[in-house]
């Protein structure tokens, strides 16, 4: 059954030869291929301001800038989230992103003043994958680290709003591998993307 797929690309670095970009054009070629109905938001491209103070995430609705993105991500059946390794976690950029347009009333909504309860979801129903490359082997990322940057995002950010299953492709040691192993890794991609997976 065709999805609504958006694809987030989560790279601050406008640069088209990013390898972020080639696996979010593969996983969008064997999305399409597939029948599904596909939307690309590059944050690289985007112009929106920094969340500053608790008042301004509560009170206020997205920059007019991030609208069209927080609607995209409402409308979508699955949603996939390209973004490298930087300090262990995502890039500030995609962060300062996700906080615009996760909002209250947007992804999630506070129990009613006065009452006791937790958060309500607000994205149930749809799924995601998390591809994220980085500079060391991605076994060492798993199982040293324990993943714990794209762990916080899926407990914290995907599972907070309802969003489930996450999946996660890592591809590791990006800029030492081989052109074939690259090749491989795309033609994965566009095979995740005719499933919508």
């Amino acid at each position: 059954m065709p999805r609504k797929v958006l694809i987030i690309v989560g790279h601050p670095d406008p640069n088209p030869q990013r390898f972020c970009r080639a696996l979010a054009q593969y996983y969008a070629e064997g999305a399409q291929s597939g029948g599904h109905l596909v939307r690309v938001i590059d944050i690289a491209a985007l112009d929106f301001p920094l969340l500053r103070s608790a008042a301004e995430f509560e009170a206020s609705s997205p920059p007019p800038t991030l609208v069209d993105a927080a609607r995209a991500i409402q409308d979508a059946d699955h949603l996939v989230f390209i973004f490298p390794l930087w300090l262990g976690t995502m890039p500030a950029l995609l962060k300062g992103f996700l906080e615009q347009v996760m909002r209250p009333g947007l992804a999630f909504a506070y129990p009613e003043k006065g009452k006791p309860g937790f958060a309500k979801t607000l994205l149930d129903g749809r799924s995601a994958r998390v591809v994220v490359t980085m500079g060391m082997p991605a076994l060492f990322y798993r199982f040293w680290y324990l993943g714990h940057g794209i762990a916080g995002f899926r407990r914290n950010v995907l599972s907070f709003v309802g969003i489930k299953p996450v999946r996660e492709s890592l591809f590791g040691m990006v800029d030492g591998v081989s052109v074939q192993k690259r090749k491989s890794w795309l033609v994965a991609m566009r095979q995740m993307g005719e499933t919508a997976s």
